[in-house]
């Protein structure tokens, strides 16, 4: 008898344990304070963190009974924190992430979908290229709130003292100007480089080149998610940076470095004169002032120049968004769109424009909202940013793939041995049409 006593006083306790661990788990109830607890992850620098803070701030007016939480990491390990504290006390609620991530996040269920009314608002007010890019199997996950995309940065005094008037526009004008804008010491050393590339981070050794490829005509991807880097113009863009760095040399990768932060020697050298154009996002623009000073005036921009194969110039664009926690409880979720519906709306910022547009520009980068752009119009019509915003209809975005990181990398890797003289411009593109094809069937199947 006392042994039945025992086990049905365990079987009772188990269903209390169960009962009480899913009331944790699903809970919309406030804490003990009234307050709706949560957590906004981002890897931005600390005056945009301050600004976010105070955007919360004058949240709070109108929503005292929501504490919202800022954690910054820096941007290479905001992936790994998001995926590894993705549960738990300590889990962000609300977080920035890049859209390449959004399919294995939607896949591991960590990413929620947008709820009905969010979902509108984000297909009333944003390009219908962003929301494509923000959606898997139909449903919208966050709100998008950068635009990126990558251009030709030149500095004019450079190409003035050159004898150039304008930028090149196809491949051919290309070399033939950075010839004309590489100086050498008496040891033939390079000492000012015509055209720039950058190493040792993927994006930015992938996307510059990706971007010419698009500008010859090209694609990195079929609609199979299987790679088409045994393409002619595929080897034309391979063979363009074979010409510039070891045949014309007017470009030197040792001079090309980026550290963990996305900064380093490629933006020191160009800031500093030692680079006369290079391609590069429009979100650098901030660092590039920091950088230049008063020389920063010298800084323009120009379109992708055009490949042989090409017949128009196109440039890779991604975009950022901020997304929910689906493993957050449900006042969690409720708490975080409604900031985020906040955050993006008119409501929260200054003269039409959002709290989330004036901060991304603050930060030199493009706001995604439509009424965002219209708001700062007139601060985007400057040298550096209005071809970036006019080339956004000729923008093509980096495909939105499982395995989309891991595939940027394997494409880096495979590129630097080129640039660096460890392949030909040939077993490049045949070691990396292997390797991403590999990779692809690893997550499609062909």
């Amino acid at each position: 008898m006392l042994k039945k006593v025992s086990l049905i006083l365990l079987v009772f306790l188990l269903i209390l344990s169960m009962v009480a661990c899913n009331s944790k788990s699903s809970s919309s109830s406030p804490g003990k304070d009234g307050k709706v607890k949560i957590s906004y992850l981002t890897h931005w620098a600390a005056p945009q963190v301050e600004e976010l803070k105070s955007a919360i701030k004058e949240y709070n007016k109108i929503e005292p009974n929501v504490e919202i939480e800022v954690r910054a990491v820096p941007f290479g390990n905001l992936l790994t924190t998001l995926t590894t504290q993705s549960t738990g006390s300590g889990a962000p609620t609300i977080t920035s992430i890049y859209e390449l991530w959004l399919p294995q996040l939607v896949k591991d269920k960590i990413a929620a979908p947008a709820p009905a009314e969010y979902e509108s608002d984000i297909k009333a007010n944003y390009p219908e290229g962003l929301i494509n890019a923000i959606t898997d199997g139909g449903k919208v996950y966050g709100f998008p709130n950068e635009v990126n995309l990558y251009a030709l940065n030149y500095n004019e005094k450079l190409f003035q003292e050159a004898g150039i008037s304008a930028p090149p526009k196809t491949w051919a004008e290309l070399v033939e100007d950075a010839k004309k804008l590489t100086k050498r010491d008496s040891s033939g050393k390079i000492t000012q480089q015509g055209f720039g590339i950058i190493t040792s981070w993927n994006s930015g050794v992938v996307h510059p080149w990706l971007s010419l490829l698009y500008s010859n005509g090209g694609e990195l991807l079929d609609a199979n998610h299987q790679p088409l880097l045994n393409s002619k113009q595929a080897q034309e863009t391979t063979d363009l940076y074979k010409q510039l760095i070891f045949d014309e040399k007017t470009t030197d990768p040792s001079l090309a470095i980026a550290n963990a932060s996305t900064t380093g020697p490629y933006l020191d050298n160009f800031a500093n004169g030692k680079t006369a154009m290079i391609i590069m996002a429009n979100w650098w623009q901030s660092a590039l002032k920091d950088s230049m000073g008063d020389k920063f005036s010298a800084i323009k921009t120009a379109p992708i120049p055009v490949g042989p194969s090409g017949s128009g110039s196109h440039s890779v664009s991604y975009s950022w968004l901020t997304s929910v926690n689906a493993k957050a409880d449900k006042a969690q979720q409720e708490a975080a769109w409604k900031f985020l519906k906040w955050l993006n709306s008119n409501e929260s910022g200054k003269n039409g424009s959002s709290a989330m547009g004036d901060m991304l520009m603050g930060m030199g980068i493009v706001p995604s909202r439509n009424s965002d752009i219209e708001a700062h119009k007139d601060t985007l019509a400057t040298p550096f940013l209005k071809p970036y915003v006019d080339e956004l209809k000729n923008a093509k975005s980096f495909p939105i793939v499982l395995g989309g990181n891991e595939l940027t990398t394997t494409l880096q890797q495979q590129l630097e041995q080129m640039e660096f003289g460890k392949a030909s411009s040939k077993e490049t593109l045949e070691n990396a049409q292997k390797s991403l094809t590999d990779l692809m069937s690893q997550f499609y199947s062909k």
